[in-house]
């Protein structure tokens, strides 16, 4: 079996004020969304609902699915996996995927395909980032992954990853802000993107200024800097100065820099690095998915989860229950890269997402088989 993976050129996607936000290749636009907003019971079907619709995001770090059926202009999630894999372990000291790491990917993406299957998901999309592009077998990585599993990645490039994960984030934006910054915090590379929304979200252009793809992530800066004990916060306070560089030199969000500097803006800030830093701020026996996602964080409070975090060992931060083994030797890292961007855009307010990429890919999935329903129509 092959599961053909297409390249939809927008996503629509829902907030709570029933607007849609539409993601193409000139940016954002949006329209009302006068169906979603009607009465279920006197809402007409779209197209595509009853249909099932699968997600996949492989990246340097966690292998996620989500299998959703549409539901109004949002969607109904049917299965979801997470499995941290750690495909880029060692990437950047030797330019290559290893083989143990290539063996735990594709023991995930098997377990992905079976839920596929089982579902009966008759629209997929599965990508590959920042490991499978900076990799030189990254090629003949994926092609094993096909022919072992009948999954066909392709590889997006640094832009699509900003962009799906700006769409999946969009509706946890306060629209009484001047301005917002998304983080999304990636095992081998960050993506960081300026919205300016001075106009609205009501604005026929988009309000996505600028977009920055670093190429530096949780694996990639504790493999640069091993985790330890730091409660003199030598060793964070390098991680901070190291990303900050990156952050500092680029220039393409300068108009937005008053409206931070006044304490206008906010950042949404999404992985899991960051959703774990949240869930230890509140002090979780488990990691609960609904009182993380849209949780407001004030920049004191993160400071004090860094701190909490560098006095710990490796094997205490994986004794938490919101961080766990699997990324006690990352999460230091996620804490770091946060930091370094309040530091150069500071925002007094962070709202965590549990959510990105691959509610962009779903949604982008949606989006593209409402236009061929109403081409055919047409």
């Amino acid at each position: 079996m092959g599961y053909f993976s297409g390249q939809p050129n927008c996503i629509i996607v829902r907030d709570e004020k029933t607007r849609l936000a539409e993601v193409g290749e000139d940016g954002l636009d949006l329209a009302m969304n006068e169906a979603s907003a009607a009465p279920a019971r006197a809402r007409r079907a779209l197209p595509g609902e009853g249909e099932v619709f699968a997600a996949l995001d492989l990246g340097t770090n966690n292998c996620r699915l989500l299998v959703a059926t549409p539901r109004g202009r949002g969607f109904r999630i049917l299965d979801s996996y997470s499995r941290i894999v750690r495909l880029g372990e060692g990437l950047s000291q030797n330019g290559q995927l290893g083989p143990a790491a290539m063996e735990r990917a594709v023991g995930a993406l098997s377990v992905c395909a079976d839920r596929i299957r089982r579902r009966g998901a008759s629209h997929i999309r599965a990508v590959a980032t920042q490991a499978c592009r900076a990799a030189s077998n990254g090629p003949q990585f994926l092609a094993e992954v096909e022919a072992r599993t009948g999954l066909r990645l392709s590889v997006i490039s640094p832009r699509e990853e900003a962009r799906l994960a700006v769409a999946g984030c969009i509706n946890l934006l306060d629209l009484e802000s001047k301005a917002a910054l998304i983080l999304d915090v990636g095992g081998g590379s960050t993506e960081l993107s300026w919205l300016d929304l001075r106009g609205g979200l009501e604005l026929r252009r988009p309000p996505l200024t600028a977009w920055l793809s670093v190429p530096i992530g949780v694996v990639t800066l504790a493999e640069r800097f091993p985790p330890e004990v730091d409660s003199d916060m030598i060793g964070f306070r390098a991680m901070v100065e190291t990303f900050k560089a990156e952050v500092k030199a680029f220039g393409g969000a300068g108009s937005l820099g008053r409206v931070f500097a006044a304490g206008e803006a906010h950042l949404i800030g999404t992985s899991g690095a960051i959703t774990s830093l949240a869930g230890l701020h509140l002090g979780l026996a488990r990691y609960d998915r609904s009182r993380v996602d849209g949780l407001w964080m004030t920049r004191a409070e993160c400071d004090a989860v860094a701190r909490r975090l560098a006095a710990l060992t490796v094997r205490e931060r994986g004794a938490e229950p919101c961080i766990g083994p699997e990324r006690a030797d990352l999460v230091l890292a996620g804490a770091a890269i946060l930091q370094a961007v309040q530091e150069v855009w500071p925002c007094e307010r962070v709202r965590v997402a549990d959510r990105g990429l691959r509610e962009g890919l779903l949604l982008s999935l949606m989006a593209e088989q409402r236009r061929r329903a109403r081409d055919t129509e047409g």
